[in-house]
């Protein structure tokens, strides 16, 4: 069976995103960690769903909503960092959502331009 980085990477990425999220509700920071957990773990969700797509096009549809998952996904993690009394989101979390959004650019990107 052929690997699946991008559903791969979305998964170890919403463990991290999971285990950082029982931390902050350690701190007792109860919404924020209910807003990155929900959007930290729908990536894979989305990005898994894809994978019994109708079509193409649902397909890039289902990316897409990965895609935007992501990018709430940072705005979450950007919003803790402005704020002190955050614990700081691991090194390994930003770097593996950077990895996501920029492979599922890329696959987006690349099966736009094959239809």
């Amino acid at each position: 069976m052929k690997k699946n980085e991008v559903l791969e990477l979305s998964i170890g990425f919403a463990v991290e995103v999971i285990k950082y999220c029982e931390l902050l509700e350690e701190k007792k920071k109860y919404v924020i960690a209910r807003q990155l957990l929900k959007s930290g773990t729908s990536i894979g969700a989305n990005i898994k769903e894809a994978q019994n797509s109708e079509s193409q096009q649902d397909f890039i549809h289902k990316l897409k909503i990965a895609a935007k998952e992501a990018e709430e996904t940072e705005y979450w993690i950007y919003i803790i960092q402005q704020v002190d009394t955050y614990p700081p989101p691991p090194e390994s979390i930003l770097s593996k959502l950077k990895s996501i959004i920029n492979l599922l650019n890329k696959i987006i990107i690349t099966l736009k331009t094959k239809k």
